[in-house]
């Protein structure tokens, strides 16, 4: 039998070392559920966890949700259990509350940390019409570059874009806003960054260069502005910093 001692510094992701530092009827009766190819579930689950159910990834995210990342200590406690329905029963809730909000043969979304936005949000009531209806459109929208993190942003209210990683303006979008707005400033007599024009500071005239501004999407990406040429204005670095996400 592996001891504790062999396993010292060892991640307490490698499950099967788990298992055999833990062995008895807990683990026993867990890998006839999720280490079992031939269960009926596993072609639900594969939506929701990234892994292989013979290597034990199943397992080893079923204990991570339930422990809340305290694998090896809720092995260590329910070692001499005969059965696992706590575990069996918190898993099956996590995957019907994913599935109900974000039901999907989307990829990106399997290995996404379902546990912890559980516990976050689950008690959180939400319109399912509305989400449903955002998950297709931000899937659908090449901006977003971080689709794995779809879920965490709606349920978060969509306040937290930068979890998405919207893609930027490109170089030539950028130097395109640039020469436009740069000619028709000069020839009103005024600064290339709009924010500076209209205000009455010291730069209300001052020509940006290129490398001293920032593209800005002129409608928010967040309240529908996409990250196109027509939505692209130029600001100065401290303009874009103090527009933010307005």
């Amino acid at each position: 039998m592996v001891s504790d001692d062999q396993i010292a510094g060892v991640p307490l992701n490698d499950q099967e070392l788990l298992n055999a530092v833990y062995s008895g009827p807990f683990v026993t009766a867990a890998r006839k559920v999720f280490s079992n190819s031939g269960n009926t579930n596993v072609q639900k689950w594969e939506n929701y966890i990234r892994g292989n159910v013979k290597r034990q990834d199943y397992l080893a995210t079923a204990l991570d949700w339930v422990s809340q990342g305290n694998i090896r200590e809720y092995m260590a406690a329910h070692r001499h259990d005969e059965g696992i329905t706590e575990l069996q029963n918190y898993f099956n809730s996590v995957i019907a509350w994913a599935e109900t909000l974000f039901y999907t043969e989307e990829p990106h979304f399997r290995g996404v940390a379902w546990g912890r936005l559980y516990e976050t949000y689950h008690n959180t009531p939400y319109d399912h019409d509305k989400i449903h209806a955002r998950l297709a459109e931000l899937l659908a929208d090449e901006a977003v570059r971080k689709k794995e993190c779809i879920p965490e942003y709606l349920l978060g209210g969509e306040v937290e874009p930068q979890l998405l990683e919207i893609r930027l303006f490109d170089d030539s979008t950028k130097r395109s806003a640039y020469e436009r707005q740069t000619q028709e400033a000069k020839a009103y007599g005024v600064s290339n960054c709009p924010a500076c024009a209209f205000g009455e500071g010291k730069n209300k005239e001052r020509i940006w260069s290129l490398k001293d501004m920032d593209a800005d999407h002129i409608t928010a990406w967040s309240k529908g502005g996409t990250t196109t040429s027509d939505n692209c204005q130029m600001l100065c670095k401290t303009h874009n910093r103090q527009k933010g996400n307005r």
